[in-house]
């Protein structure tokens, strides 16, 4: 395969508000060193740290300049060396901290797997980061157990619809909160929640009725600020808290008197970070949403494709909360 030797990508170059700091550039493709594949990237999906990190918001910050897009799919279009497991041409999935915002992008070749034939491009790059963080939040810290309630905040969003799909799909009782009744309906008609509930106003009396009076055994919540503070009041006994993000804007805090007195968990859930810190149990994971979205036990839902030249709107589909599932950056 003859590649060109430039290629189009979103630059980030300055650390600002309102993605001021970022441009689409045309810069040198990159070639892939030993044991890295590059891939010709057929779509990306828009996630939260995408768009913290071109504000110097995210734990993770790259030098200047780089090009974010954590997840992406495509096609092998050369292997470095000692690269064996894939071949030019081959469809594949993965996922890296940087770079999936342009034609090409050289990831580790651990890092990749074939991309489930029941996924198109697009499906392919809305699962892997949304998905794992719904894998490790519910699996490997709240250890959710079938008939269990759970309850998903931000129910709407990348992470939130995964967790709604992913809980129905391990045998859990899951109610979906959002503060849009047009959204959760979207969410009804995509994965059949056993219960939906609007935010606004308040929800612990209506998930108190839903559970029996017992309240959520476990609690996902990407959102924070109010949402979390109100959570902390229709948690069950041994339930588990799961402090997935702060999409709200604003980082609670807890009183240890509430943990103590209602004998719950709270437990932060930072995907990458665990399978940085677990390498073993990380590519366990990383195996098991592969594997349960090639069989189509999952189902990513893809609310929006856009060409590279409309990155501006992907982000602000995010940022104004206006997606169901994720937007997609198609370079």
């Amino acid at each position: 395969m003859t590649l060109p030797p430039t290629m189009r990508a979103l630059v980030v170059e300055a650390l600002a508000a309102d993605f001021a700091g970022c441009a689409v550039r045309e810069v040198a493709t990159p070639s892939p060193g030993p044991g890295e594949v590059l891939v010709r990237v057929r779509a990306a999906s828009v996630n939260f740290p995408d768009l913290l990190m071109t504000r110097g918001e995210y734990q993770f910050r790259p030098p200047l300049p780089f090009t974010p897009g954590l997840d992406l799919c495509g096609e092998v279009a050369a292997l470095g060396e000692g690269v064996t497991a894939f071949q030019v041409g081959d469809a594949v999935v993965g996922g890296a901290r940087l770079g999936g915002f342009a034609q090409y992008a050289v990831l580790a070749a651990e890092s990749l797997k074939p991309k489930p034939a029941r996924l198109s491009f697009a499906e392919g790059a809305a699962y892997g980061a949304a998905y794992l963080t719904a894998y490790v939040a519910l699996v490997r810290r709240a250890r959710l157990e079938p008939g269990e309630w759970v309850l998903v905040h931000g129910a709407a969003g990348g992470v939130g619809l995964a967790a709604v799909d992913l809980a129905k799909a391990l045998g859990a009782r899951v109610i979906a909160a959002s503060a849009s009744d047009a959204k959760l309906e979207r969410v009804q008609a995509l994965y059949a929640p056993d219960a939906v509930v609007n935010v606004t106003g308040g929800f612990r009396e209506r998930v108190k009725e839903i559970t029996g009076g017992r309240g959520a055994d476990v609690i996902y919540d990407p959102v924070g600020g109010d949402v979390f503070d109100e959570s902390v009041r229709c948690i069950a006994f041994d339930g588990r808290l799961l402090a997935v993000g702060f999409t709200s804007g604003r980082i609670p805090t807890l009183s240890v008197n509430m943990p103590l007195i209602k004998g719950f968990s709270v437990m932060g859930v930072r995907a990458g970070e665990y399978g940085r810190q677990f390498p073993d149990k990380g590519r366990e994971n990383a195996e098991a949403v592969w594997r349960m979205a090639d069989e189509g036990v999952i189902r990513p839902h893809v609310h929006a494709e856009l060409p590279l030249d409309r990155w501006r709107e992907a982000f602000a589909l995010l940022a104004g909360r206006k997606v169901v599932g994720k937007a997609v950056i198609v370079p």
